[in-house]
C-alpha cells in the first residue's frame, strides 16, 4: 500500500486525514493553537487514506469504503501519527468509521 504518509495500517486499522480546522471564528477571532488542535481531533469528517488488510471485513466482501472515500469517524478515535510528508493523520480501528459520506474527496 503506497501513500504519501508512508504509514501502512496493520490488521483492522485505518489511516484517515481529518478535515482542516478554521483558524478564525465566523466573527473574525483568531483561534489559539490549542483550541484548533482540540477542534481538529474532535472533527468527525475525514478522508480515508489507507486501510489494513483485514479492515472492514465485517462489512462483507466489497462493502467497505474505498481509499479516498469521505467518512465519519468516532469522536476522538484512534491516535495521531505524523507521516513522512509531515502531515498529521489519525490511525484508528475500522469500527471507528461509522459512516461513508456521499461527497467528493478533498
Amino acid at each position: 500500500m503506497t501513500n504519501a504518509s508512508g504509514i501502512a495500517p496493520a490488521d483492522v486499522k485505518v489511516l484517515v486525514l481529518p478535515d482542516a480546522v478554521e483558524e478564525k471564528t465566523a466573527g473574525g477571532i483568531i483561534l489559539a493553537d490549542t483550541s484548533r488542535e482540540r477542534q481538529k481531533y474532535a472533527t468527525v469528517r475525514a478522508t480515508l487514506v489507507a486501510k489494513g488488510p483485514n479492515a472492514f471485513a465485517d462489512w462483507g466482501a466489497g462493502n467497505g469504503p474505498d481509499i479516498a472515500a469521505r467518512v465519519l469517524t468516532a469522536q476522538y478515535a484512534g491516535m495521531r501519527a505524523k507521516g513522512l510528508d509531515g502531515v498529521e493523520y489519525v490511525l484508528c480501528n475500522d469500527e471507528d468509521v461509522i459512516a461513508v459520506l456521499q461527497e467528493p474527496a478533498r
